[in-house]
């Protein structure tokens, strides 16, 4: 394939991806068709399913794609097993792609895959290795709520805002996340 076919390839993905996106901010996942995308970004339903072979298959692509945004921010620390607890990072990360955050929620893949890391090996040293899957899923859903309704606020507050929430309510215990 050449370069201007990969161009309009990824030129067709996006304007897919973008309008899903869009539609989702109003609808529900089975109330959005391959008509309705294709009529809105003005493409043929040959190019969708070339693309992909139904909506859940989009809609999958959109959660790796976040996924996959994800783990790029932090790959750095991840690679060197380092910990910043840098959610300021992430808080301007959220904003900054705030309808594919919203979309990937009210597609309920947060309660699929998990968006954070819980540090366990920390945990486990720091409380004596006692109730750890409790502790993961204590934090894992109080920053996934938090992160909810600082979207569906529309992201009022600063990032910097954000992240003084997430280290006044786990009060200097920050070294347990990334």
């Amino acid at each position: 394939m050449n370069k201007a076919n990969n161009r309009r390839k990824r030129a067709s993905i996006e304007k897919i991806e973008h309008v899903f996106i869009e539609l989702l901010q109003t609808k529900a996942l089975n109330q959005i068709s391959v008509s309705d995308i294709c009529k809105k970004a003005e493409l043929n339903r040959t190019t969708f399913y070339a693309n992909y072979t139904d909506i859940y298959a989009l809609a999958d692509s959109i959660r790796i794609k976040l996924e996959n945004n994800l783990n790029d921010l932090y790959q750095d620390e991840i690679t060197v097993g380092f910990n910043s607890n840098d959610y300021l990072r992430l808080f301007h990360h959220i904003k900054e792609n705030r309808l594919l955050y919203l979309a990937y929620f009210k597609l309920d893949y947060d309660n699929q895959f998990r968006v954070f890391h819980y540090d366990t090996h920390l945990a486990e040293i720091h409380f004596h290795n006692r109730f750890i899957e409790y502790r993961i899923e204590f934090f894992r859903s109080g920053i996934t709520k938090i992160i909810k309704m600082w979207l569906q606020n529309g992201c009022k507050e600063s990032p910097e805002d954000m992240f003084e929430i997430i280290k006044s309510e786990y009060r200097g215990r920050m070294d347990f996340f990334c």
